[in-house]
């Protein structure tokens, strides 16, 4: 074990004596605070009060050491163990964590999420209650936390690459609301066991590859949970593993690589101080090991660490925990005498109590409040019923609970209302008034901003259609996307766009050719193979002002950063409650192509994966140019799938690039039709066009129906209203089995109530259930051709209309 440090900081050096111990005083303050913060989370859990508990302790001292080095501007991207952080960077009062554990849903008392986010998922708010930015560089930052281990890591890549960004693109130089000219530091941390996570390494050799201001801090306490660091990382050591990345001043990247002790305050400064400095200036990324941290209370409150930790480890762990260890320091220093930090000390409990009970009263006096309500409103109702004696027991177990909870409010009253539904009773009016606004209410506090609620929501964006000349070349789709990007980037210089082979060769089907000799390597670039981090990048930009455009190569490959798109990107704006977004596009492009890995179409997967993210399946890149123009001038994040047999497939070129738009969650009628509604999207609708045409020789009249965004869908019910016309509907796309097409078979049916309107049996025609296979008749014989679509459209016209359409097979 380490020898207790001595060591006197630049920082402190600069200080008067005085200065310097209350200096010393208040950060020892500070930490005995979010201590006792700790301790009493873990038992407001354990009676009951709160649900779930996890801690920051252990790690104070540490926390308080990178704090003094935190600037407006900088940006956290951590995990939930940072409250001490968050408490000493001014985002965090004991009340407001306190009403976090409670789940308070006002923004007002738990601003991080509105009571969305267990405890410990911290966020500051970095949009107006309008949904504009607020001026992110006059105040400190932090990204929204999520509990994924190693989650925050593709997120902090791009929160740093801003700051690149804004220092070396030109274009944006200047003020700002997001940067003073990209002098601000990403600060990431995380728990030594989660680098185990794939994500921490890709994000880790990325941050190498771009070099860019980040502080990555790894507290280690030796566990992940119960498990010990020797099945956790090679050598035991993530230092000792990543020495490869240490930067050698030869002119080669790499990281900086610094380890300190967590019980160790001095020493701890002034390796904050030296990284900081390294990474804003030179903007280079510096790893800091944190070494020999504690962890008093265990992981969370689901269980003790006496379970699996010996007696030895349990014992080092009370010596050097960092508090006792600091308060050595500073008794030995003379700064202050033990009496000194005890009377701190019972000053702390005392601090904590009192917050503690202030954040309970604001949590359970509205609740209270709608009991007593809800127990007149029963009482008034009970005097006129003859169910009196049971409406009776729902007040008397209302009355009983001490701490209620909204949930038991609402089934009282609405228990009580079923009991007098066939009772004409003048009382009954006023419960369901109350349970309606309730409804309201509690939409709002926990149903709300799953999208952008702002002025500046695409949704807001009306049709443009694309305008032609009279003699308008035709031209491979490609060269439309391409042109249209280009006005674009002329438009918005904060728009960037990066990802495999995005950069050099203009993507590998040149929808991007020529951009990065125009607009330089910075705003059109190349990266790894690292999808995750790819679409991190882009979450981190996106929350600090600029427009990225992340490329996935290949739909297959979006997988790879499902879950960052799913937990981070997704729920962001949701889980701050309209505090944070990042209105990230991520480009790809899928559908029908050779093989299983290069022609899977899993929409069902993505579609119920990211609801939060627009969902964009253009059947043309016409129609894919306009998406990006609409999404450009919204505040959502949203995915474009452009399809892969397009880019050499001819198209008029539009007069009006840049500003012909689709409006989102309107679908257009591709062809007119008066027997059958095909309702499709993607490269599938170019298979279809052929199938009606062929069907219209056999005398049927098909109304095809490119839906051409997924989520929305469809928001004016225009497929409802052509059923309402042709009474059958076919559904058609090459997902699996129940995947999309399902889903737009109950949008249409039970979203629109178009099954009253239906004369014959809806249809899904999808995909195999097996990848497709590889070759021409590999993907004939795994999708839905044109003869799979002319045979499941006759077939509904034949059992309608038998003699007119007879049996062909």
């Amino acid at each position: 074990m380490s020898k207790e440090a001595t060591l006197d900081t630049p920082e402190q050096k600069k200080m008067t004596q005085e200065e310097f111990k209350k200096d010393i005083l208040a950060d020892y303050s500070l930490a005995v605070l979010s201590r006792e913060t700790s301790l009493l989370g873990r038992r407001e859990v354990l009676t009951g009060k709160a649900k779930f508990g996890i801690f920051g302790d252990g790690k104070e001292v540490p926390q308080i050491a990178m704090s003094k080095f935190f600037q407006n501007g900088d940006f956290r991207s951590g995990y939930y163990r940072d409250q001490t952080f968050m408490m000493a960077i001014d985002q965090l009062t004991i009340r407001s964590f306190f009403a976090q554990l409670y789940a308070n849903p006002s923004v007002e008392l738990e601003p991080a999420s509105g009571g969305r986010s267990m405890n410990g998922h911290f966020a500051t708010r970095s949009l107006n209650e309008d949904g504009s930015w607020k001026n992110l560089t006059q105040q400190k930052n932090s990204s929204a936390d999520i509990s994924p281990t190693a989650g925050q890591m593709p997120r902090l890549l791009g929160l740093a690459q801003a700051s690149k960004i804004y220092r070396n693109v030109p274009e944006l130089a200047g003020e700002n609301n997001f940067s003073n000219q990209g002098n601000e530091i990403a600060f990431g941390t995380i728990g030594d066991a989660s680098t185990s996570e794939g994500l921490f390494w890709e994000a880790i050799n990325a941050a190498g590859v771009l070099q860019v201001p980040m502080v990555m801090s790894v507290w280690d306490d030796g566990h992940g949970i119960s498990v010990p660091k020797k099945y956790q990382t090679t050598k035991e050591s993530i230092s000792e593993v990543l020495k490869g990345f240490q930067r050698d001043g030869k002119g080669s990247n790499g990281f900086e690589i610094l380890k300190t002790k967590g019980w160790d305050y001095p020493h701890l400064i002034a390796t904050y101080e030296k990284a900081t400095k390294i990474a804003r200036e030179e903007h280079i990324p510096v790893l800091i090991h944190v070494e020999e941290v504690t962890q008093p209370q265990g992981h969370s409150t689901s269980g003790s660490h006496e379970r699996y930790k010996s007696k030895e480890r349990l014992e080092w762990e009370s010596e050097y925990d960092c508090i006792n260890q600091f308060g050595k320091w500073i008794v030995s220093k003379g700064i202050a005498t033990e009496e000194k930090l005890n009377e701190i000390k019972e000053i702390a409990k005392k601090e904590v109590r009192d917050q503690k009970k202030l954040a309970w009263e604001d949590f359970i006096q509205p609740i209270k409040a709608d009991r007593d309500q809800v127990i007149g409103l029963l009482s008034n109702l009970a005097a006129e019923s003859q169910k009196a004696e049971a409406i009776n027991g729902l007040i008397a177990e209302l009355k009983a609970s001490t701490e209620p909870n909204r949930k038991e409010i609402i089934s009282a009253a609405k228990k009580a209302l079923r009991l007098t539904k066939s009772e004409q009773l003048s009382f009954r009016a006023s419960i369901i008034n109350w349970v309606n606004e309730s409804a309201k209410i509690n939409a709002d506090r926990y149903s709300s901003h799953l999208y952008s609620a702002s002025s500046e929501s695409p949704i807001h964006q009306r049709e443009v259609k694309p305008t032609y000349d009279e003699n308008a070349e035709m031209v491979d789709g490609r060269v439309v996307l391409r042109d249209n990007f280009e006005v674009l980037f002329n438009k918005y210089p904060n728009t960037l766009i990066f990802g495999e082979d995005a950069g050099r060769i203009g993507d590998v089907n040149q929808g991007l050719e020529g951009m990065q000799e125009k607009f330089g390597e910075l705003r059109v670039s190349d990266t790894g193979i690292r999808e995750a981090t790819i679409v991190g990048q882009g979450i981190g930009m996106a929350m600090r002002g600029l427009r990225p455009i992340a490329e996935v190569q290949y739909l297959d490959y979006l997988l790879y950063a499902l879950q960052i798109m799913s937990d981070d990107l997704a729920t962001l704006q949701y889980r701050t409650k309209g505090g944070q977004k990042a209105p990230l596009i991520v480009r790809t492009r899928g559908h029908r192509l050779e093989g299983i890995w290069h022609s899977g179409s899993p929409m069902g997967t993505i579609i119920n994966s990211l609801k939060g993210i627009h969902i964009c399946v253009p059947r043309n890149l016409t129609t894919a140019a306009g998406l990006y123009n609409t999404l450009l001038k919204g505040d959502d994040p949203a995915l474009i799938i452009e399809p892969l047999n397009a880019y050499r497939s001819k198209e008029q070129m539009p007069t009006n690039l840049g500003e012909f738009q689709v409006e989102l969650g309107v679908p257009e009628i591709v062809s007119e039709g008066s027997d059958v509604t095909l309702v499709t999207y993607g490269s599938t609708c170019n298979l279809a066009e052929e199938a009606v045409k062929q069907l219209a020789e056999e005398g049927i009249s098909v109304e095809l129906i490119d839906v051409r965004t997924l989520m929305p869908f469809d928001k004016n019910g225009m497929i409802g209203e052509s059923i309402k016309k042709t009474n059958r509907v076919v559904f058609l796309d090459e997902d699996v089995d129940g995947g999309a097409s399902a889903y737009m078979m109950q949008q249409v049916l039970e979203g629109q109530k178009a099954y009253f309107n239906l004369d014959s049996e809806p249809i899904t025609l999808a995909a195999k259930n097996h990848r497709p296979a590889y070759g021409t008749d590999g993907d004939y014989f795994s999708k839905p051709s044109i003869e799979d679509i002319f045979d499941a459209i006759y077939d509904l016209m034949h059992e309608a209309k038998p003699q007119q359409f007879p049996k062909i097979y």
